[in-house]
């Protein structure tokens, strides 16, 4: 069974509307949809907003459902020029880049006391979803590289260039990390999906209405194709 969190509640009632729902379950303010995409057995739920929320979610998932796979599917602003608005970033690995604890003389993203710190998406999802974007997605581009999370809206240039300079990633969003450390803790794969809403020089806009039309499309089509092959 495949755990499916989504980020936007239209993008969880598109995919609702394709699913056979078999039955609902509330936990911790959230609604979990049991059922069929395309005869095969997935778990729909919206988390919300936050590190916090997200990683309720996901041990929901695992203890409550006994996902075998968990894809997270939202939004997240770009982080690399060459990723434009609209294109697909799939998770590569995932860190935390408000995790601090530099006083006790560790690197920025470092959580103390756990052997890693930067997660790694499932290398099978990764490569399957890529196939799986190109065909049902041909209007735009889809890019593999590390997904970056914090509790924080990242919109100051300054603060993305620190972003850029220590971790690397390709774009930063709010849930991705903390979903991908409570799968890993659980030993099941993972994978983030994010749709990019901004340019990462900010050289470029769309009008928002027209971005979460076009990004609902494109992830519906992404997960139902993912769901049908995996």
């Amino acid at each position: 069974m495949i755990g499916i969190i989504g980020a936007m509640e239209e993008e969880v009632s598109g995919l609702k509307e394709k699913m056979k729902t078999e039955k609902t379950l509330k936990r911790a303010s959230m609604e979990f949809c049991q059922g069929t995409l395309d005869n095969k057995e997935v778990v729909v739920v919206r988390c919300g907003i936050g590190k916090v929320n997200a990683a309720i979610c996901t041990q929901i998932l695992v203890d409550e459902f006994k996902v075998n796979a968990i894809i997270n599917t939202g939004i997240a602003g770009s982080l690399k020029n060459e990723i434009n608005i609209g294109d697909i970033v799939l998770s590569s690995d995932t860190l935390q880049h408000d995790m601090d604890a530099t006083g006790f003389g560790y690197e920025y993203g470092v959580i103390p006391r756990m052997e890693t710190s930067c997660f790694e998406a499932d290398k099978n999802l990764v490569n399957l979803a890529k196939e799986c974007c190109e065909r049902v997605n041909p209007d735009i581009s889809v890019f593999v590289g590390r997904v970056v999370s914090g509790d924080q809206f990242i919109s100051d240039r300054e603060k993305k260039n620190w972003i850029v300079e220590h971790f690397k990633g390709y774009c930063t969003e709010m849930e991705g990390a903390a979903i991908a450390q409570t799968a890993y803790l659980n030993q099941v794969p993972f994978l983030i999906v994010r749709a990019i809403s901004d340019k990462a020089d900010d050289s470029a806009h769309m009008d928002y209405a027209e971005f979460e039309k076009k990004a609902i499309l494109h992830s519906v089509n992404l997960m139902t194709e993912i769901v049908k092959k995996w």
